[in-house]
C-alpha cells in the first residue's frame, strides 16, 4: 500500500532536451511544448509585485451560483490576441492590453452547454493559422483573426471524438477536458471518457491540421495481436474503457517525442472485468509524435483499482539541476 501511495504522488520529471525558445511568451498551453508552466520574464519581482494595479477586469456574464461557472483554463496569447474559453466553453478573443472583446465563438449556439474546457490550441505555419479548441464530443478548428469555423477542417469545421474508436458512437461519452498539443503539422489529442463499465476506450488519436484527416491512432487498450494484448482478458478491446490522456501531454520537439500519461481502466475501483496488468492504463508513454510509433512505456500500477491517473511534465532544467545535485 505504500508504494501504492507514492506511485500515485510522482510528477514524472522527464529529459528533454528543449532549447525553451518560448520562455517569454505564452502561446501552449502551460507555456511551451515541454509543458513547463515556466516564464523567463523578470518585470514583475518580488520587489515590485506590490506595486501592481488592475489594469482591466472582462467579465464573461455566464456566473451562476446555481451551476458550474468557473473558468479552468490557462489563457494563451498568440496572434496579437488573448484567447480564454469562458464557463460556457465560448472561445473569447480579447486585447492583451485593454482586455477588449475583439470576438466570441460559441460551439453551443442555441444549445446546452456541456463539459469542461482547460485551454486552446494555436497552430500557424506562417500563413495559414488556425485554433483548435474541444467542446463537449467535438473539437473544432477556428480561424484566430474572426472566430469563424474553418470549414475546410474535418466535417464542415469540426471532428466528432467519438468516432474512430471501434464502437457505437452514439453509445460513447467522449469529450476533452485539455487541449491537445501540436508537433509540426499535427495535432494530438487526448480526450476524458466515462469511467464506469460502459466508459469509451481513451485512445490518442493524431489528426492533420488542414484537413482533420486522422493521421494516426494509438491503442492504449491493445488490439489483438498487439503488444500488451496479454495482459487484458480476450474481448476486453471489445469492452472496457478508460486507459485516457485527459490531463495533457508534453513534446520533446527536438527528439519527436510525445511523452502521453495515462489513467486508469474503467471501471476504476474494480477489475473482475479485466483481469491482468491492464497496459497501457496508469503509463507514461513515450510515443513517436509523428507516426504514434511506441519507443517505450512505464506502468506505474499493474491492475489499478484506485483510480491512480498520471500527470506530465518534461523539462531539460530537471536534468541540469540533477546532476548539480548529484555533484554536491
Amino acid at each position: 500500500m505504500k508504494y501504492l501511495l507514492i506511485a500515485s504522488l510522482i510528477v514524472f520529471l522527464c529529459s528533454c532536451g528543449e532549447n525553451h525558445k518560448n520562455e517569454g511568451t505564452w502561446s501552449v498551453y502551460h507555456g511551451d511544448a515541454a509543458s513547463t508552466a515556466f516564464s523567463s520574464l523578470d518585470q514583475i519581482t518580488r520587489g515590485n509585485v506590490h506595486d501592481l494595479e488592475v489594469a482591466w477586469t472582462y467579465h464573461t456574464g455566464e456566473a451562476d451560483s446555481g451551476n458550474r461557472s468557473t473558468i479552468e483554463c490557462n489563457p494563451i496569447i498568440a496572434n496579437g490576441m488573448l484567447y480564454v474559453t469562458s464557463p460556457q466553453l465560448k472561445l473569447i478573443a480579447l486585447d492583451p492590453g485593454s482586455g477588449k472583446e475583439l470576438w466570441k465563438f460559441d460551439p453551443f449556439e442555441n444549445t446546452q452547454a456541456y463539459g469542461v474546457n482547460r485551454g486552446v490550441v494555436y497552430w500557424t505555419d506562417g500563413v495559414d493559422k488556425r485554433l483548435f479548441i474541444s467542446a463537449g464530443s467535438f473539437l473544432y478548428a477556428v480561424n484566430p483573426d474572426n472566430g469563424k469555423v474553418v470549414e475546410s477542417f474535418g466535417s464542415s469545421g469540426k471532428i466528432d471524438l467519438r468516432q474512430g474508436l471501434g464502437r457505437d458512437p452514439e453509445q460513447l461519452a467522449v469529450e476533452s477536458s485539455s487541449p491537445g498539443i501540436v508537433f509540426k503539422d499535427i495535432l494530438i489529442q487526448g480526450s476524458a471518457v466515462g469511467e464506469g463499465y460502459d466508459g469509451a476506450p481513451g485512445f490518442i488519436r493524431a489528426y492533420d491540421v488542414r484537413t482533420g484527416k486522422t493521421v494516426w491512432t494509438f491503442h492504449t487498450i491493445p488490439q489483438p495481436g498487439e503488444p500488451g494484448w496479454y495482459t487484458w482478458p480476450k474481448n476486453a478491446y471489445k469492452e472496457v474503457g478508460g486507459v485516457n490522456c485527459w490531463g495533457g501531454m508534453a513534446i520533446d520537439m527536438k527528439r519527436g517525442i510525445v511523452y502521453i500519461p495515462t489513467g486508469s481502466a474503467a471501471f476504476d475501483f474494480y477489475g473482475g472485468n479485466r483481469k491482468g496488468k491492464n497496459l497501457y492504463a496508469n503509463c507514461l508513454l513515450a510515443v513517436e509524435a509523428a507516426t504514434g510509433k511506441l519507443k517505450w512505456h512505464y506502468q506505474l500500477v499493474h491492475h489499478d483499482l484506485w483510480d491512480y491517473d498520471l500527470p506530465a511534465y518534461c523539462d531539460a532544467r530537471w536534468k541540469a539541476n540533477r546532476r548539480r545535485s548529484a555533484s554536491h
